[in-house]
């Protein structure tokens, strides 16, 4: 069985057996956090934040937006979401990249990620001084032995592929200048946050990374990459990342794997609702998502088979997920006044294998990215007719020359969903 065909199957029974349960996931001897209520640190409601006493606490979402907004009255509140998509990553990459190179790019109020995502994001919320380092990941090759089959030791593990090399890539780009960096952003209200899957619940937990990177102290860039590694760790495919945990004087440790076996991108409603007081913010909200990834399958013929079938409907149900996420993001985001942009890559461009990390295959995709946002055609516009486009040049041409494939803000598909 050829290699690329070995990580599909891998891929796909994963998958599979990760949507039945997420607890195979888990180590057998885990030490379990207790039950804390409702308000628990698997509930989507809660940014679980690192206080100045290396204590993490659960914070409403709500009270965590109201806060960012209120240090920042005058300037507009901008989140960017950027969601998994393996190798497809290079998309967003490019993209902001591009964005920068295009004058474009706005100081995000606040920054999300899932999955390749996360990876992206501290690239995104520092600025553009830092996408040479975001363009060498995507572009420099190092990501190319990524996958390292654990081989025999498949049968007693919990992945079909090592973990470390993961981490080691992660702790390359995750210098002690970037996470000074961040914890300066975080310290004057902007915020980053990466989502995982907590094994044991099965929920969705947001990190406030921030919090991470100014108070984590010695431990601040251990505990930030396992967040970011996590993130980022396809159940089957990478093992569980087992972070060890301290709220409440209580330590305690937790298995998390990807972030998207719960969610594909991250927007809390509270976050796109402005405040009931108007007086702490002056400017709208705007929305922005990127889609590592199509929010439509290519038309194909599939074997009637097992496997065909099977893969065929677990890419369909995601593909959807994505697109549901995408359009009550939206819906939310307009009911509360403010604007919603967005991009995904067209079905016309070629599909790449979700683990090829060959610079070869990522590197016309991040230029593809890279191209149509310098251009102006990135995003697709759901915005209110009383609130003008800021990004989109209607007057340039909208084919980017990688695979002379048209760009976002050209694809009728994809604009669809801009329809309300």
């Amino acid at each position: 069985m050829r290699a690329t065909e070995l990580i599909r199957l891998t891929a796909l029974l994963t998958c599979l057996t990760s949507l039945l349960t997420l607890g195979g996931c888990a180590p057998v001897m885990l030490k379990a956090p207790p039950m804390r209520g409702q308000a628990a640190d698997a509930s989507p409601e809660t940014i679980r934040t690192l206080g100045a006493d290396q204590q993490f606490s659960e914070l409403p979402v709500a009270s965590v937006a109201q806060r960012a907004r209120e240090l920042h009255p005058a300037e507009p509140f901008t989140i960017l979401a950027l969601s998994g998509g393996g190798a497809d990553g290079a998309f967003g990459a490019g993209a902001l990249v591009g964005l920068a190179r295009s004058g474009m790019r706005p100081r995000f109020s606040v920054v999300t990620g899932v999955s390749a995502g996360a990876l992206i994001a501290p690239y995104a919320f520092l600025g553009a001084e830092w996408d040479e380092q975001l363009t060498d990941a995507y572009t420099g090759g190092r990501a190319e032995h990524l996958l390292q089959p654990l081989g025999l030791g498949v049968i007693f593990g919990s992945s079909a592929y090592r973990g470390s090399p993961l981490e080691d890539l992660v702790d390359h780009y995750l210098t002690d200048p970037l996470m000074q960096a961040i914890a300066r952003e975080a310290a004057s209200g902007r915020l980053l946050l990466a989502a995982t899957t907590n094994v044991d619940t099965g929920e969705t937990v947001i990190w406030d990374l921030g919090s991470i990177a100014m108070h984590g102290g010695v431990r601040a860039k251990e505990l930030f990459r396992d967040v970011l590694v996590a993130s980022a760790s396809v159940p089957g495919i990478f093992p569980p990342v087992i972070i060890r945990v301290q709220e409440h004087g209580t330590t305690y440790e937790e298995a998390h794997v990807d972030g998207t076996a719960t969610v594909p991108f991250l927007v809390p409603s509270a976050f796109a609702h402005p405040p009931a007081d108007q007086s702490h913010s002056t400017s709208p909200t705007a929305v922005y998502v990127i889609v590592d990834g199509r929010l439509s399958e290519e038309p194909l013929s599939v074997r009637l088979r097992f496997r065909s079938i099977v893969s065929r409907s677990i890419s369909t149900g995601l593909t959807h997920m994505v697109r549901t996420t995408l359009e009550l993001t939206a819906t939310t985001t307009q009911l509360s006044g403010g604007g919603f942009e967005y991009s995904a890559i067209p079905v016309a461009y070629p599909n790449l294998a979700p683990f090829d990390f060959r610079a070869s295959t990522m590197r016309p995709l991040f230029d593809y990215g890279y191209e149509c946002a310098r251009a102006g055609r990135l995003w697709i516009t759901t915005q209110p007719a009383t609130q003008p486009a800021i990004s989109n040049d209607q007057n340039r041409a909208g084919e980017a020359s990688s695979h002379n494939v048209q760009c976002p803000a050209d694809d009728d598909f994809i604009g669809r969903f801009a329809v309300r």
